[in-house]
């Protein structure tokens, strides 16, 4: 997302996001279910909007904890329908759940959700794509790609003169190994 290297920095909002998270490796569970779950809400939203409620999303959904998430019921999801500080869509807010349940199966079965990840790795976009279809729910082209873009599983979160660039590239991230 070459343009983001023009708006973000300096920008109140995208700044820090930009020089400290996207594109940078990351294999913390919390950070990366929050990441796939602030993607999920954005569709059809500003990177803006997420980023202003994201604290909202992190206090609604326990701090992102895999195992609480995949723990709600219903009560749960009517709470977070009626909470202002997140994006209120039944559809994403049962993807989250269901998602997070998900990440718990693949825990067991790889170790981790990086690991995960790290196995299914090197994909191309479109074969990402069909597999986070098929695993996970509300993930089309667009929420897959800015996922692994943001964690460094596919390249081009910052463009080659960006100075972000330079210092991701020095973590080698999974699409430098490809």
């Amino acid at each position: 997302m070459s343009s983001y290297c023009d708006i973000a920095p300096g920008h109140p909002v995208h700044a820090h996001y930009h020089a400290h998270e996207y594109g940078f490796p990351q294999r913390d569970e919390r950070e990366l279910f929050e990441r796939l779950l602030l993607e999920i809400n954005q569709a059809g939203l500003s990177w803006e909007t997420i980023l202003k409620k994201r604290e909202g999303f992190r206090a609604a959904y326990d701090g992102f904890d895999v195992d609480a998430v995949a723990a709600y019921g219903e009560p749960d999801v009517e709470r977070l329908l009626g909470d202002s500080r997140i994006i209120r869509n039944r559809l994403k807010v049962r993807a989250a759940i269901h998602n997070a349940q998900v990440i718990r199966t693949l825990r067991l079965s790889h170790g981790s959700f990086a690991a995960w990840l790290d196995e299914m790795h090197p994909r191309s976009k479109p074969e990402w794509v069909k597999l986070f279809r098929k695993t996970f729910r509300f993930t089309g082209g667009e929420i897959t790609g800015e996922f692994l873009m943001s964690l460094g599983y596919l390249p081009g979160a910052h463009r080659e003169d960006c100075p972000v660039h330079a210092r991701i590239v020095g973590l080698s991230p999974p699409w430098t190994r490809d």
